[in-house]
């Protein structure tokens, strides 16, 4: 134990510099995919064929490949037809598109669990398809839908580990050349493990405290 913490004392601060890089990584891909989610959504509830095809052949594309081939895609496929992207952003992108298709499903969920009379009521006022869902039965979807988003942001947390295979230098990346370096993969993986940990408990700490504030008394 002793030889393990004198391990973590002189190794740990490196594998922390690359924290920032994986707590950015994880706020821009979970943000763009909580966007571009809600748009696929909308779109299959309440878009027109057109819309609903697109956005269900996109769900089921970034939901039926591994994370890993899009990100490989992306970064080493896009390439070759001009459109390049630093390690960073290609990492970025490819789990903001892939978590959208997971949060678009989430938030559909959400939505049709409200009763669809609170949307006829809106139309009846005159309002919009989108303007009711802005204003009457987004507010209560997204209080609904806070315990999946929060499953969802915790595995994107852990999948930012992926951003390694491309070179991004976040704490798996970091972990990994210590271990050839030392050669005591053991230690060195047990190590980031722990730092997992104590990231995705935090996080579902802060979320169960948002669940716990934005609920609605009595429901």
């Amino acid at each position: 134990m002793s030889e393990f913490y004198a391990f973590a004392v002189e190794h740990l601060p490196y594998i922390l510099e690359g924290l920032p890089i994986t707590l950015g990584l994880w706020v821009l891909a979970i943000s763009m995919g909580a966007v571009f989610g809600l748009v696929l959504a909308w779109a299959r509830l309440y878009g027109n064929t057109l819309a609903y095809g697109a956005a269900t052949v996109y769900v089921e594309l970034f939901r039926g490949t591994p994370m890993l081939v899009q990100m490989l895609f992306i970064y080493l496929g896009l390439p070759e037809v001009g459109i390049v992207f630093d390690p960073f952003t290609a990492a970025v992108i490819a789990i903001g598109l892939n978590t959208s298709a997971y949060q678009a499903e989430y938030f559909r969920g959400a939505i049709r669990s409200i009763p669809r009379g609170q949307m006829q009521a809106a139309r009846a006022m005159g309002m919009t398809s989108l303007q009711g869902l802005r204003w009457i039965v987004l507010p209560q979807a997204l209080r609904r839908v806070i315990p999946q988003w929060s499953n969802e942001a915790i595995l994107e947390l852990k999948y930012t580990s992926i951003a390694y295979a491309i070179g991004v230098s976040e704490i798996t990346a970091r972990a990994e050349k210590v271990g050839y370096e030392t050669f005591m993969f053991f230690e060195v993986f047990l190590l980031l493990a722990l730092v997992y940990i104590v990231l995705t408990g935090t996080v579902a700490q802060v979320l169960q405290y948002l669940e716990k504030r934005t609920a609605v008394p009595g429901l």
